[in-house]
């Protein structure tokens, strides 16, 4: 039951078709990670022409998030039974698919499933398209080949939130999920011409469909929870608490298969590893902050200070420009150092960098909103790489696909909780600041006076000069909720620093770890 191994034993491509189809390839890992951050800066436009709030927005992104974390685990089992480059291909094609349906999603309920669709059928892409890289490349340039790969990964951050913001600015917010039909459709049709004769082995596997089921309803569940929990009032709805069972029982439940399953779906064994465990830990949090805060930058910006999409997508932008300039130097200095030092410098850049944002105010030029961004790319640079390393340390190259699989499924499911959770805790802490700020703003204070006669000056009358006062309060109160966040997201960053030293000693290859699968 296997298809010819012609792909095991075809000689590398060569010349123009090499070229090619390496670019075919890159296009396929472009548009998946670019779409995880395309629609950040897209949020208000999106929320605000399907009539909903900016947090009803985030769903667009938690949904895509959740959807392709359950996904990731079934890739490996996937490749397996259909072959890689047959599922490759077709998953290409379902997200090209999946991508022009958001474009014409007519409401959020109908975005939100198409971006499930969209995450689901996504989930073999990054894989699939550094394997096949590794493969059409020869034994001595696959260094290349993961420099393509590694470099892609990182300049579709970049893109994302300046083709996001521009298209929003400029356009219908649908283009910025059409853009990737062309791409995609160039992308399979490459890739399926120049590689179905290099098709890899393929055999009847078993499949944990109860582990996959339980796994879907716990975490589904607990998104669900998250994301309408603030509009449910949280626990004082029925429905939340539900919710919040169901995912806590369906996941002791699955927790307990998949430590007995003979052949689970995720293998929680591998965490009886210190440094995976560790490793995974660390790097779930410090990515859940990292997620949280990209996703939280552009919100403020556009919400509460006057940006434009545009304008805050290049803010945000730099910082991938930054993590692209120093990722080929970083990778041969982490060949030569411990990853636990790599990972440090990470942690500490992350928190220097949350700190700096921590002192921002509502009036600071774009220069100074820049600066931050900038910092963290130095982080970016050293941070996926090194905890990688040291997660996978002591891992059999066997069970290497699981572990990297695991890695990559927590990861993403913890960015998409940890959207989830910023946009709740942001509104929580503005209400509290606003209503600390309203008791001390009475008719008796003299600022509010100054304040009140300086507007009746330039022509506005009592109710609309407090008017402005209080949208005055607002912003100030959503300064101060920012400023939390960013000294929390600054001191958890830290926190992992002791939990990186528990771990093993753990040396990297200097090159680009492997993707999940």
């Amino acid at each position: 039951m296997s298809s010819s191994g012609a792909s095991a034993q075809a000689a590398p491509l060569k010349g123009v078709a090499l070229a090619v189809t390496a670019l075919a390839l890159a296009l396929g890992t472009f548009m998946q990670v670019l779409d995880t951050t395309i629609a950040n800066v897209s949020l208000p436009t999106i929320a605000g022409n399907l009539g909903v709030s900016a947090d009803q927005g985030t769903w667009v992104i938690t949904s895509f998030a959740v959807s392709n974390g359950i996904a990731v685990p079934l890739t490996g089992w996937l490749m397996g039974r259909y072959g890689v480059v047959r599922v490759f291909v077709i998953s290409v094609l379902l997200f090209t698919v999946a991508s022009f349906l958001c474009g014409i999603a007519w409401s959020l309920s109908s975005l939100v499933i198409f971006r499930v669709l969209q995450g689901a059928i996504s989930g073999p892409m990054i894989p699939g398209s550094q394997a096949l890289l590794i493969a059409i490349f020869p034994s001595d340039k696959r260094a290349t080949a993961l420099g393509i790969w590694s470099m892609t990964t990182l300049v579709a951050p970049i893109c994302g939130p300046i083709f996001g913001g521009y298209i929003c600015d400029n356009f219908s917010w649908g283009w910025i999920f059409f853009i990737n039909v062309p791409v995609g459709l160039l992308s399979a049709f490459l890739c399926w011409r120049n590689l179905k004769a290099r098709e890899t082995p393929v055999r009847k596997l078993p499949i944990d469909g109860v582990g996959l089921g339980l796994l879907v309803i716990w975490v589904g569940s607990m998104q669900v929870m998250l994301d309408t929990g603030k509009d449910a009032d949280w626990f004082a709805s029925p429905q939340i608490v539900i919710l919040a069972l169901v995912a806590a029982v369906v996941c002791i439940v699955w927790i307990i298969w998949e430590w007995t399953d003979k052949q689970p779906i995720v293998d929680l064994s591998l965490f009886k590893n210190r440094n995976f465990a560790l490793g995974t830990l660390a790097f779930c949090l410090g990515y859940a902050i990292f997620f949280a805060n990209i996703l939280l930058l552009p919100l403020w910006l556009q919400t509460q200070l006057g940006y434009t999409a545009t304008w805050a997508g290049l803010v945000a932008a730099p910082s991938g420009v930054v993590a692209v300039i120093l990722t080929p130097f970083n990778a041969r200095l982490m060949a030569r150092f411990d990853a636990r030092w790599t990972a440090t410098i990470a942690f500490v850049t992350f928190a220097i960098s949350y700190f700096m944002r921590a002192g921002l105010t509502t009036d600071a030029s774009f220069g100074a909103f820049v600066l931050p961004l900038l910092v963290q790319g130095v982080a970016m640079s050293t941070f996926f790489v090194a905890m990688l390393t040291i997660s996978l340390d002591g891992v059999a190259p066997q069970r290497i696909p699981s572990a990297s699989g695991i890695s990559n499924f927590t990861r993403i499911t913890a960015g998409a909780f940890a959207a989830s959770i910023t946009t709740t805790f942001w509104d929580r802490r503005e209400a509290l600041h606003q209503s600390r700020l309203v008791e001390t703003t009475t008719i008796y204070n003299p600022a509010l006076q100054h304040a009140t006669a300086t507007l009746h000056a330039l022509g506005f009358s009592d109710a609309q000069g407090y008017g402005i006062v209080l949208r005055n309060l607002v912003g100030q109160a959503y300064l101060l909720a920012s400023d939390d966040l960013f000294w929390i997201s600054a001191w958890i960053c830290l926190a992992m620093i002791p939990i990186i030293w528990l771990s093993r000693r753990s040396m990297s290859s200097g090159r680009p770890a492997v993707a999940a699968d």
